[in-house]
């Protein structure tokens, strides 16, 4: 998919209206500067939720949701970067152009659109409606799938032949369009050859591919599922199959359910289970799950119960531990998937094991002995802190590997968790309200920007901050990952008033921390030095307080 280009993303924030878009969702009150109401993302009969107008930020002090205009959209509308772009050009009538293309590429991308569309519709209209359709239609009834829930995800079938060919030169389209489609091949004969065919659609619902499951055992493909082929609109990598159906069921019940084929989700749907995606047999990728972790921070694992199903688990639920997200695993019985447990599977959801308890569970059953099972299952424990789901672990790896009392603290030895050098929660939250807050005091008083600058990455603990110093120092628009943090910190100076002069108490008080530390660490003549330029800060700090008592 082509890039759009910078310039067109500006003229788009430029032209959209913030309090339009946000009014919406919910119903907004001029508030001094900014506007109030009660926050769209959660229940609240308090409005906490603010929006700068100007800045065109927002940020809900009840929840915690924050970021700016392009981000509500995508949070409300649950779409990609471009795609709120797109519904924000269309909202307020902005001509957008991509990157590196002229208005012909431009027109053969929409064409190229066009005939993906018009190719689902066909293939729709030939499973349903021919008699050829009836194998296909027999095996979807043999996997208990109804037509209702087939017709909702558009499945289709193909032809064969150059029927498809044929129709569509009939309507203006080329065979080089069609084979850049990746719909037939250099002959002319349809890709896919008597193949039920499930549409690929990204999360506006375009179709960009397919994947096509085998039906005939003289099908020239040997694969059970062959996809489209990888081109500009369509990568396998970057879809994940029913998204666009569930992305609103995914936002709404806060969880996603993650399975490993179409049919699964065609069944779990069929079911009553809406928040359903499949990765389309292979591991996650770290794009398909940046897509659910904007939805949600709740992932279920549902891959099949075989060997491979397990592998596929454990690289999805590695990547997305990593990435954040509360990951919980639906063990299923070797040989069946999801597709064949799918009444009553609401309860195995219920009983899904956590990501810490499937992965020592995992640990044990693969060591070849006891010791190695220890071992093992230590290593894992060390990486988490100290919690419900880690003493429920602990308790599990001792029951399973028979262990007695005085070694059952050499599993998870005190203090094993927080080794990484974490302090404690109210300390860090302290360091970090410190450091958020003059960084607020610097975005809301730039003229405090050579004051920051003096300041190295070092002062900051958090590696935002740090990044967020360094584009504030630098002038630059901050990234994707640090809108949400500087909307944040517009909300939070508004509210808690933070002025020029407590902007730079907070500017010292940094650097005092800094010393603090350096004090410990510090030979004796080093000592006396940093004390003097503590004593000095401390005196300033205490200037600035009186300055700003006497001027109240």
């Amino acid at each position: 998919m082509a890039r759009i280009k910078d310039t067109s993303v500006e003229e788009v924030k430029a032209a959209a209206d913030m309090v339009s878009v946000v009014s919406e969702r919910t119903q907004l009150r001029k508030a001094g500067a900014r506007y109030m109401g009660r926050c769209p993302f959660h229940e609240e009969r308090t409005p906490s939720f603010s929006v700068n107008a100007v800045d065109k930020f927002y940020y809900c002090f009840g929840c915690g949701a924050k970021g700016d205009l392009i981000t509500f959209v995508r949070e409300t509308e649950q779409l990609d970067f471009a795609g709120a772009i797109e519904w924000l050009a269309d909202r307020f009538n902005v001509q957008i152009e991509y990157e590196e293309t002229s208005p012909q590429q431009d027109a053969q991308r929409r064409r190229r659109e066009r005939l993906l569309e018009a190719a689902a519709t066909f293939y729709e209209r030939y499973l349903w409606d021919s008699q050829a359709g009836s194998l296909a239609r027999d095996y979807l009834a043999g996997r208990g799938l109804r037509e209702e829930v087939c017709r909702e995800y558009r499945l289709g079938l193909a032809l064969g032949g150059t029927t498809l060919t044929r129709k569509a030169l009939e309507r203006g389209f080329t065979r080089e369009e069609l084979v850049a489609a990746g719909l037939v091949n250099k002959r002319g004969n349809d890709y896919f050859f008597g193949r039920l065919l499930f549409p690929l659609a990204d999360a506006r619902g375009r179709v960009l591919g397919f994947q096509a499951r085998k039906l005939r055992e003289d099908d020239p493909l040997k694969a059970k599922y062959v996809n489209s082929p990888e081109g500009e609109l369509f990568r396998k990598g970057n879809l994940l199959y029913g998204f666009d159906r569930a992305r609103a069921a995914i936002a709404k019940q806060e969880r996603a359910v993650v399975v490993e084929g179409n049919t699964d989700v065609l069944a779990l749907s069929q079911a009553g289970i809406e928040p359903v995606v499949a990765s389309m047999g292979t591991a996650l990728t770290e794009r398909q799950l940046k897509e659910l972790g904007r939805l949600t921070k709740r992932v279920w694992l549902c891959f099949d119960g075989d060997a491979a199903g397990e592998a596929a688990t454990l690289r999805g639920m590695e990547l997305a531990f990593a990435l954040g997200l509360d990951v919980r695993v639906v063990a299923l019985p070797a040989g069946l998937d999801p597709a064949d447990l799918a009444e009553g599977f609401e309860q195995r959801l219920a009983r899904a094991e956590s990501y810490l308890g499937y992965r020592v569970r995992l640990e044990i059953e693969r060591a070849d002995d006891r010791q190695e099972a220890f071992v093992r299952v230590r290593e894992v424990l060390a990486r988490f802190e100290e919690s419900p789901e880690r003493q429920d672990a602990i308790r599990y790896a001792a029951d399973k590997l028979d262990l007695p009392k005085e070694t059952q603290a050499g599993l998870a030895p005190r203090g094993a968790a927080p080794s990484t050098g974490r302090v404690s929660a109210r300390l860090l939250e302290a360091g970090e309200r410190l450091e958020q807050n003059a960084l607020a005091g610097v975005a809301a008083h730039p003229t405090l920007v050579p004051v920051l600058a003096e300041l190295g990455p070092e002062h900051f603990d958090g590696e935002q901050h740090r990044r967020l110093r360094e584009q504030l120092v630098s002038g630059g628009e901050p990234d994707e990952e640090l809108v949400g943090l500087v909307a944040e910190l517009d909300a939070r100076a508004a509210s808690e008033g933070i002025d020029e002069r407590t902007a730079e108490q907070l500017l010292l008080g940094l650097r005092a921390r800094r010393i603090k530390r350096e004090l410990g660490d510090a030979d004796p003549a080093r000592t006396m030095e940093l004390q003097a330029s503590l004593a000095k800060i401390l005196a300033a700090v205490e200037d600035l307080a009186a300055s700003q008592a006497f001027s109240r």
